[in-house]
């Protein structure tokens, strides 16, 4: 397998912090009050829970056939519009059979197949506008190839926390495989009551913004979004220039406690990209604010890295958009190493009470500025299972 450098050339995001380049950057490095995360009282009857919501209307999806139709999908689209450029010059220079898909997501079309089962529950009858194809894991790269043109390799992962990290790299292999010259690669997940069920179930779900890492953190703040980049091996802005994953096999929900497998993994992105935990300007935590998953966290970055880097959870910002999270949290550490001259580093806003059971980290500030431009980020993803993924950014 070719060794080549690989390019995230082209970003398109959307999230609970805005749509597009400016507009997510402008709310993630504002300083006086956080954006993005909002309380909600209408989601849930009868509790109001903190959400990462993306707000407005998204763009219809009419045109396509019922089975590509849904929530997911449209936040995919919508991502997909920034770069749709980008692709189109891919498929003009490669040909569509060079042109692969992949994509992370933990919903894909629940959110659709939940109010169907509502509607059939009330009428006796499944609504019109429902396939039970909406539904299935691979609907997400079945729309991107109907929307890009794409005619090469196309699917998707779903590992709970860690799909669209693992998509990333999953398209690095492929463009170092020589199976693709371009991957359009990312990830998306949709708010519905499915999924936020299932973490009240679990006592993870916070009615208030995140508070990671702090003494007093309750749990996460549900979100969605999506975040599409186009690969290449041309040059470009940033290059994924390691990733790591690894498999704890220790619970399926609780992390291996002393983070030997995030270690592991962080480990390997290292060595990959052939540089030492000392050049690591920022760490984009995993940072859910539950328990266990910020102390092992915090003990495995300790172990990996130190504690002089400076590290964030921006997941109060864009509340945990689960299988998209990975990939919108890339996106988020993209921005940071393009077009940022300021050295701004992505803040984490919390109550600054640190956990005293817990190693020490220095945690970003709002404000607050790097030495230099970003050179080497490194971003987490930690799932359910213990899936680790770890992406490690170049800037060129």
């Amino acid at each position: 397998m070719s060794r080549a450098p690989i390019f995230l050339n082209e970003l398109g995001i959307v999230c609970a912090l805005g749509r597009g380049h400016a507009a997510v950057r402008d709310a993630l490095f504002t300083h006086d009050a956080p954006r993005g995360v909002m309380a909600d009282a209408g989601f849930m009857p009868g509790r109001t829970l903190a959400l990462g919501a993306v707000n407005g209307p998204l763009p219809s999806l009419d045109d396509r056939p019922v089975e590509l139709r849904g929530r997911n999908n449209a936040l995919l689209r919508d991502a997909y519009a920034q770069i749709r450029g980008g692709v189109r010059q891919a498929i003009d220079r490669y040909g569509a059979a060079r042109v692969a898909v992949v994509v992370g997501t933990s919903t894909s079309g629940i959110g659709e197949a939940e109010q169907a089962m509502a509607h059939r529950h009330a009428h006796g009858q499944w609504p019109a506008g429902f396939h039970y194809v909406q539904q299935e894991i691979g609907a997400p790269a079945r729309f991107l190839a109907a929307e890009s043109g794409a005619r090469g390799p196309a699917w998707t992962l779903s590992t709970a926390c860690s799909s669209s990290a693992k998509a990333l790299a999953s398209a690095a292999r492929l463009l170092r495989s020589g199976a693709a010259d371009a991957v359009i690669a990312g990830g998306a997940d949709s708010l519905c009551r499915f999924t936020v069920s299932g973490f009240m179930a679990l006592e993870s779900v916070s009615s208030a913004r995140c508070n990671p890492f702090s003494r007093h953190r309750n749990g996460i703040n549900i979100g969605e979004g999506a975040a599409l980049f186009l690969m290449t091996r041309e040059p470009g802005p940033v290059r994924l220039a390691g990733w790591g994953e690894t498999s704890d096999a220790h619970h399926v929900s609780a992390p291996e406690p002393q983070g030997r497998g995030a270690v592991a993994a962080i480990g390997q992105a290292l060595q990959r990209a052939g540089i030492r935990a000392g050049d690591v300007d920022y760490i984009n935590l995993h940072g859910t604010a539950t328990p266990q998953n910020d102390a092992m966290e915090s003990r495995a970055v300790a172990a990996a890295i130190g504690h002089e880097v400076p590290v964030s959870s921006t997941k109060p910002l864009t509340g945990h958009a689960l299988g998209a999270a990975g990939a919108i949290e890339a996106g988020l550490c993209w921005l940071a190493m393009v077009d940022n001259p300021q050295a701004r580093l992505p803040p984490q806003w919390w109550d600054g009470e640190a956990d005293p059971e817990l190693p020490r980290l220095d945690f970003v500030a709002p404000a607050t500025r790097g030495a230099r431009p970003l050179r080497h980020v490194l971003s987490h993803s930690f799932a359910f299972g213990g899936s680790n993924a770890v992406l490690l950014f170049g800037a060129e």
